[in-house]
């Protein structure tokens, strides 16, 4: 069983949203997920998508959301942002119910795979 500790560093101040400066892991085995995509009407809908394929992939493997220690989440369009913020707002104090957030590096780029394709989440975990 990995053991995993995510805090934050005094020093940085605090988060801009709900993710950890940094997680620190001693594990066995690592889990690395190819960023994950999900078609969707909106930007929501794609996010939920994006992160319910995160899921079944960890648990493909015996894992769960607390094994996870690093999202890297590419967006298309700067403004959502936003929306992206509002969404983890809401939804990863479910996924995370000890609040330790997993770091996350956000990038803007040009486009995905698709045109369709809003967001992508790329996630490591330990095992």
């Amino acid at each position: 069983m990995a053991e995993i500790k995510i805090a934050n560093v005094e020093a940085l101040g605090k988060p801009l949203g709900q993710y950890s400066h940094k997680a620190r892991v001693k594990a066995g085995e690592f889990l690395f997920i190819a960023g994950m995509l999900a078609p969707g009407a909106d930007f929501d809908a794609q996010c939920s998508g994006v992160f319910a394929q995160i899921e079944k992939a960890l648990s493909s493997a015996g894992a769960g959301w607390g094994n996870v220690v690093q999202f890297t989440t590419y967006l298309v369009h700067s403004q959502d942002i936003s929306k992206f913020m509002a969404w983890r707002l809401r939804e990863f104090p479910h996924m995370f119910p000890n609040g330790a957030y997993p770091p996350n590096t956000l990038l803007i780029i040009d486009r995905l795979v698709q045109e369709q394709f809003l967001v992508e989440v790329q996630t490591v975990a330990a095992i």
